[in-house]
């Protein structure tokens, strides 16, 4: 199937570009629509706290006012602050503005506008506009503004500057990386076009998913993550395959006195490359998209948008990889040639992949003990991992709307994710009775004020002492929720019941997930080797190499760990929803790169060599191409890595981290010296299933004639 789509694409290739760049205009073009239309919401209504949430939402939210430096009861501060609040009144989406309050220090005061939700973030600017102007008159005043709908404004803006530098740094790396592992600009050139256009093309597929899935503002991220990491490494992988398919041709063509190949080569070229290196990207593609489907086991629209998003960018991936890269090849091949090195055969024998793997066959168990020892060093620090809800400690603290959100519970009295909050059908007088219960509760430290929250809706926060998700929080959330009233209904919110909301979520998905992860990895991988020991060592693996990567993660972002040197937020914990999404983004392309190596074996075993050949043979050959495809997945994930946004931040190191191990410590070690120890075990199958794969695994590629050096290896250490 790939061969014909390979030669259909090289012989049409206007077709097949023109069809990309509309797909790829269109995907732009519907860019707004699929940003402007994304939710903050993180799971369905099913959790009690997101119930909660989403009543306060109906009540509306505000944009917060603080002044500072002045005298809250000189007379000029006062009557600035009527006028401000008197112009923010007469605003379209302002439903009220609370009397003014003053720091418990007499250090300022402020004063909340009530704004819709309908329309908030167009609301919440111009209120703030509004309210910037109370310090107009009045000298030496600062004025800063925050609340829940600017901090969420501020949020979606700073996370947008993280993406777009992201873009920027790492598309000009990438371009000069290519150009350095393929010697040329136009060969270099071929998997960043492809990249561009599919990271286009996925946004229009993500419109379409939208009318499905409400899409969470970290589909952005998936997208643009994945987008550029997939499309760099299936161009690396095609473009680099079929300038090897070049090398016989051109031979051909110097022993005859000439120096270029004819089109009629070049298609052959093309189509070996697809049958072989195409139908790895096939299986690539399908199994990280495999990996992200896992997550709609979870009950939780965010990581149901990203594992729509992300498998959508996989697959569009694969497409546009398998089609425009086989249609720009027509239309740059004369300039696509094999390097020097190649034609030379320098690259087949005696280089550092060759002598590597001769190392490590020399000393299978002790290599593979040595790297399963360090894996599980790596990620030992896991068993004193935290889960915690991030919250505002994942936004940089420079941030206008987080600085105030810090004044107002320190100098206010006013928490605006207290950890523990309840939120009544009733009245505030009758709230505040109930709660009173609470104040001798050795979890508590006080109970606030009663407050309305919306139209027949109050809310009581409790403050705890300590962190306000730790054990003593969360125990505390489950007696409230256990000592309800009787008569009027009450939802206990705040962020220590969100995180044992959230921990119930992924704990009852959890299960579902890693099975459907799991079962469609063992499937697919089956279907590729025709094995069933290689599938189980591969997740096995990937699942050791993920742990190692969890480990840092806790050394970093929880312990603070390098925190300076990197440039991090050590947030305490690990979020739940971002370690899910590493997961499964980091399974996926652990499983991508086993499918090169893997692919690559398999093709060496069907053309006679025996499984210690084999390896040898398939880590020669695609070492380089896996080693350069993980350096430009390592530049992509590093400025992502870089960004100022927490939540963005962690995800990049851990893929970055997941891909220096996996591409290192794993694919150019452990699986080698593993498989060298199985010798002819890793090609076992019971009688069913091989005839099962003889019908149904995918072999397009034909045995080419093998060069006697490699017939001579295979004679000497034959499986």
């Amino acid at each position: 199937m790939t061969r014909s789509i390979g030669k259909f694409c090289f012989q049409h290739r206007w077709k097949v570009l023109i069809a990309s760049l509309l797909l790829m205009v269109a995907g732009f073009a519907a860019a707004g629509s699929v940003v402007g239309g994304m939710s903050a919401v993180q799971q369905q209504n099913v959790s009690e706290s997101l119930q909660a949430r989403q009543l306060l939402g109906e009540g509306g939210s505000q944009v917060v006012l603080l002044v500072e430096g002045v005298d809250p009861q000189a007379e000029a501060t006062r009557a600035a602050l009527a006028r401000t609040a008197a112009a923010v009144r007469g605003l379209e989406g302002v439903t009220g503005v609370d009397e003014p309050r003053t720091a418990s220090d007499g250090s300022g005061v402020m004063m909340a506008a009530g704004i819709s939700r309908t329309g908030e973030e167009a609301t919440a600017l111009r209120v703030a506009d509004a309210l910037r102007s109370a310090g107009d008159g009045l000298p030496g005043a600062r004025v800063r503004i925050g609340g829940d709908a600017w901090l969420r404004y501020q949020t979606k803006m700073a996370a947008q500057t993280d993406m777009r530098d992201a873009e920027f740094k790492a598309l000009p790396l990438t371009f000069v990386a290519l150009v350095i592992v393929f010697g040329g600009v136009v060969a270099a050139g071929l998997p960043l076009i492809t990249t561009i256009v599919s990271v286009g093309a996925a946004f229009a597929v993500l419109l379409a998913i939208s009318q499905v899935i409400p899409l969470d503002g970290n589909v952005t991220t998936v997208v643009t993550l994945l987008g550029l990491g997939l499309c760099i490494d299936y161009g690396l992988l095609l473009v680099g395959r079929y300038r090897e398919e070049l090398v016989r041709p051109y031979r051909r063509a110097a022993a005859a006195g000439g120096t270029r190949i004819s089109l009629e080569e070049r298609a052959k070229a093309v189509e070996r490359t697809w049958a072989t290196a195409g139908r790895t990207v096939m299986f690539s593609a399908l199994t990280v998209a495999a990996a992200l489907t896992g997550l709609m086991a979870f009950n939780a629209v965010g990581l149901r948008a990203v594992a729509a998003g992300g498998a959508a960018v996989s697959l569009v991936a694969m497409l546009t990889a398998l089609t425009m890269v086989a249609a720009l090849m027509r239309l740059f091949g004369g300039r696509i040639h094999p390097s020097r090195r190649a034609l030379r055969g320098e690259d087949r024998v005696g280089g550092f992949f060759e002598r590597l793997i001769g190392r490590v066959q020399r000393f299978p168990v002790l290599v593979a003990v040595g790297i399963v020892v360090v894996l599980v060093a790596l990620g030992a620090p896991m068993l004193n991992a935290k889960l915690a809800l991030s919250g505002t400690k994942i936004l940089p603290p420079d941030l206008e709307s987080v600085q105030v959100t810090n004044v107002l519970a320190a100098k206010y009295g006013r928490t605006d994710r207290p950890a523990v909050l309840v939120l009544a059908r009733t009245e505030p007088e009758r709230l505040q009775q109930w709660a009173e219960r609470w104040k001798g509760d050795p979890a508590v430290v006080r109970v606030e004020t009663a407050r309305p929250d919306g139209p027949g809706l109050s809310s009581v926060a409790l403050a705890v002492r300590g962190d306000t998700q730790g054990p003593p929080a969360r125990e505390l959330v489950e007696r409230v929720r256990a000592d309800r009233p009787g008569d009027f209904r009450i939802w206990v919110a705040g962020q220590a019941a969100e995180l044992v909301d959230v921990n119930a979520l992924l704990r009852d998905g959890m299960p579902v997930a890693l099975s459907v992860t799991a079962a469609a990895m063992l499937v697919l991988l089956f279907l590729l080797s025709g094995s069933i020991l290689v599938p189980l060592t591969a997740v096995a693996m990937a699942v050791v190499s993920l742990g190692a990567t969890f480990g840092v993660l806790v050394l970093v972002f929880q312990d603070g760990w390098l925190s300076g040197a990197l440039d991090t937020l050590t947030v305490g914990g690990l979020d739940p929803f971002a370690l899910a999404v590493i997961f499964a983004f980091a399974f996926g392309l652990s499983i991508d790169y086993e499918v090169f190596l893997l692919g690559r074996i398999r093709e060496h075993v069907d053309e006679g060599l025996g499984t210690r050949a084999a390896v040898r043979a398939g880590v020669r050959d695609t070492g380089r191409i896996i080693t350069s495809a993980a350096l430009l997945m390592l530049v992509v994930f590093g400025t992502f890595g870089m960004a100022r946004m927490g939540d963005i931040e962690q995800i990049g190191i851990g893929l970055f981290v997941a891909v220096l191990v996996d591409a290192t410590l794993v694919r150019c070690l452990l699986v080698p010296s593993v498989m060298t120890l199985m010798g002819r075990a890793n090609w076992w199958a019971p009688g069913p299933l091989r005839r099962l794969h003889a019908r149904f695994g995918l072999r397009e590629a034909e045995p080419a004639p093998r060069p006697l050096i490699e017939v001579g290896q295979s004679a000497r250490t034959g499986g």
